[in-house]
């Protein structure tokens, strides 16, 4: 077959008044070779628990943007003009409506004497503290003081993992079980309280001021997590998964994980190396946490060799 393809063009060359064509015909192979077949594909890369990273650092940029141009400068107006007082009022009453799910999610956790204190706290400050205007259960004539709790801590609790990391504008770093939970809790809450609190205006004016405080209260912390980190998106996403792997191992083991990356909540994952424990167990310090692969690697230079002393 290979001599009768390469005489063909010469036997029509030949024949009298015939019209010579040229024919360019491509080195490629039709069928791919052994070799590229075999060659290994690349993928894409991402850190440990985050599989939406792309997207996520794309969220992370818009919500870098919003809060330059919106909700930092519009948090920091509300703490300016708003009195302190007024403030503080308004996120205890926040804290009393959420108290029933606080105690709902003590007792699905097994937690009976923290479920009822709990519950006494919600009953003085709804009583005395004037619907948790004032926080007069945290005083040392009740002390009852507040403490968190969700059903994200409780499907935690009994073995669910938190599953990938998820960030969106404007709502912050968060888990898929803890945003599903959260989801939840916020379609349970106006049923559980009712009205005045089950109307949508008042729940978007509680989310909104919630979420204006808490930027306004956390500005300098933010400054001391992000201001110097060499990547704020991997350094805010360990910070939120560690403290989130934290409380989740107090809830299952009794304590809290001992490692020294866990002790501090603002240091850069990005320069010290370090990536969130595994919720289901804790952290030591002979099983040290795994290095975030988004964090750049510095190497140490040596030490300077000392001379020896000479011989006596």
């Amino acid at each position: 077959m290979a001599i009768a393809l390469l005489a063909a063009p010469v036997a029509v060359a030949q024949e009298p008044g015939a019209t010579q064509t040229v024919a360019i015909v491509s080195a490629a192979p039709l069928v791919p070779s052994r070799e590229s077949a075999l060659a290994p594909k690349r993928h894409h890369h991402h850190a440990k628990g985050d599989a939406l990273e792309g997207f996520n650092r794309v969220m992370f940029s818009i919500h870098q943007v919003l809060d330059r141009i919106f909700l930092r400068p519009v948090s920091l107006a509300y703490k300016k003009i708003v009195p302190k007082v007024v403030r503080t009022g308004i996120r205890h009453v926040f804290s009393n409506v959420g108290e029933p799910l606080v105690f709902a999610n003590d007792l699905l956790q097994l937690k009976p004497k923290r479920a009822i204190k709990t519950l006494a706290r919600f009953g003085v400050n709804s009583t005395i503290g004037i619907g948790g205007l004032l926080d007069v259960a945290k005083t040392s004539e009740f002390n009852l003081p507040h403490h968190d709790n969700s059903f994200g801590n409780t499907l935690g609790r009994y073995g669910v993992g938190p599953g990938p990391y998820i960030f969106l504008p404007l709502v912050g770093p968060n888990t898929l079980r803890d945003f599903g939970a959260g989801v939840g809790e916020g379609a349970v809450l106006p049923l559980t309280i009712g009205t005045p609190f089950d109307r949508a205006e008042l729940q978007a004016a509680q989310a909104g001021l919630s979420g204006i405080d808490l930027r306004a209260e956390s500005d300098a912390e933010l400054k001391a997590l992000l201001g110097g980190a060499v990547d704020p998106y991997a350094t805010l996403r360990s910070a939120f998964l560690q403290d989130r792997a934290a409380t989740i191992a107090e809830l299952r083991h009794g304590a809290k994980p001992v490692d020294s990356a866990l002790d501090d909540p603002l240091a850069d994952p990005a320069a010290t190396g370090t990536a969130p424990a595994s919720e289901p167990g804790v952290a030591t310090a002979a099983d040290p946490l795994p290095a975030d692969p988004a964090a750049p690697t510095v190497e140490q230079p040596a030490a300077p060799e000392t001379p020896a002393s000479p011989a006596p």
